[in-house]
């Protein structure tokens, strides 16, 4: 998958969160517009001033109502951690789940949009 595309209601604030959680590239765009690169994908975002008339789904990108999955790196125990030090609140997890590779142990949280992320790992060894 190249992209997909998630709403934001503060350019700002996204922007921010995604950075500091995701660890984004920000990819600057016209005016307050950007798009956030995470490793070889990329989350267009549609936010305050975007035209929305044409070339979009029938039913626009709300903020709020995007549900994504990011494949974490290493075990699920890391991935709390991290979202701990963000200050970042789980909502559910770690749990297992099927995802792309198989059967995974997610966990859930979201943006400061109320979007559901997910966090997602298919760790199996333990260091050491």
């Amino acid at each position: 998958m190249d992209h997909v595309v998630i709403g934001a209601s503060d350019w700002a604030e996204t922007t921010e969160f995604y950075r500091r959680v995701l660890h984004a590239e920000v990819i600057p765009l016209a005016g307050e517009r950007v798009s956030l690169r995470i490793g070889v994908s990329q989350l267009n975002v549609h936010g305050p001033g975007v035209d929305l008339s044409s070339n979009v789904a029938r039913l626009p990108v709300r903020p709020g109502n995007s549900d994504v999955c990011f494949e974490w790196d290493g075990p699920i125990e890391s991935a709390i951690a991290h979202l701990n030090a963000c200050e970042v609140t789980i909502e559910t997890g770690p749990i297992a789940r099927p995802g792309a590779r198989g059967e995974g142990v997610s966990v859930y949280f979201r943006d400061p949009d109320g979007s559901l992320l997910e966090f997602i790992s298919y760790f199996r060894g333990r260091p050491g």
